[in-house]
């Protein structure tokens, strides 16, 4: 009688010290450098901007944010590692369009759910592209072009950087909202893209910002409107291609963090509290303005549902679009 008044107390406590345990470690975090893995080669965009945001949100956690770059089939690859890693806010993964929208459709067993296998920390920023064309191409606004498109089936030719890329894709929207055919020529990135743009060896093509900007100041391409639903700063005076010919129309990428399902709540909430701050502080504002994006801080849940929009969109353009991963 005595032995069993003594263990109840004691197997109560341990019950206790137990269930106390993940809380305790939990508010520790991070007590260690955390991974923040970039699934895509170094030196790109994708890669400057999380660089940007890993340094500023360091500090404010009081652990080194360590940048990995894992490139291989359009970022799948290393997205597809980290869903299966530990979920214990150690190992992120920079997430985006092509990732979590396009490439669950676009790869035949992608390896992840975009809405299960991930937790969604924050968004970072969005960024527009603008539709630019050769000189030769006689259209000066987005309504000539599509008149013209429609005159002459697949005369045009639309340069991408790549089959599924978001350019890739972003130019099979508009061709769809325009109700015009043209015909697609895929290159291994966005530089030999431009430049045979340049000779004039294609049509158009669907540009980030910074590339684009001094080969339209040289004149040696036609910028005819941004795919934002807002007017870009980097091109203030060119309307949106929603505003000048087909309303609505928006094909933009966005870009955040997620780390692995199951990640305790109080560690997402800590991280997505430290990328808040970090987006909306003046250099990495400054840094996504330089590349013509702009900060989209977001709560956790308001990129889950982020997530959800953007998949819906970009798999059902896949899908008519009949991409498949190279």
């Amino acid at each position: 009688m005595s032995t069993r008044r003594w263990c109840l107390p004691l197997l109560a406590c341990g019950w206790v010290v137990v269930a106390t345990m993940p809380a305790a470690a939990q508010g520790d975090y991070p007590n260690r450098p955390i991974t923040l893995v970039v699934p895509y080669a170094a030196g790109g965009g994708n890669d400057i901007m999380a660089r940007v945001a890993a340094e500023k949100m360091s500090p404010l956690l009081g652990q080194q944010i360590v940048i990995e770059n894992r490139g291989g089939a359009g970022g799948s690859i290393a997205t597809r590692a980290v869903a299966k890693a530990a979920p214990d806010g150690y190992t992120l993964v920079l997430g985006g369009t092509g990732t979590l929208a396009i490439n669950p459709t676009l790869y035949g067993n992608v390896g992840y759910d975009p809405r299960k296998d991930f937790e969604p920390v924050g968004l970072i920023g969005t960024s527009a592209l603008v539709l630019v064309v050769h000189p030769s191409v006689p259209a000066k606004d987005v309504k000539e072009l599509i008149a013209y498109a429609k005159a002459n089936p697949r005369k045009l030719t639309f340069a991408s950087a790549g089959v599924g890329s978001g350019i890739h894709l972003a130019a099979e929207y508009f061709r769809f909202q325009a109700g015009i055919e043209m015909t697609h020529v895929p290159y291994k990135g966005s530089a030999p893209a431009l430049n045979d743009l340049v000779g004039g060896h294609v049509s158009m093509y669907f540009s980030s910002m910074p590339p684009a900007i001094q080969l339209v100041k040289d004149g040696k391409i036609r910028a005819l409107g941004v795919t934002g639903l807002t007017r870009s700063p980097i091109f203030s005076e060119m309307p949106t291609i929603a505003e000048s010919a087909l309303p609505g129309f928006e094909a933009v990428l966005h870009y955040g963090i997620v780390a692995p399902a199951g990640t305790p709540k109080p560690v997402i909430a800590r991280l997505n509290a430290a990328l808040r701050q970090a987006v909306m502080s003046p250099e990495l504002k400054q840094k996504l303005a330089a590349d013509g994006t702009e900060p989209l801080p977001s709560t956790p849940e308001e990129y889950a549902t982020d997530i959800d929009k953007e998949e819906t969109k970009w798999s059902a353009i896949v899908k008519k679009s009949g991409a498949k991963a190279e």
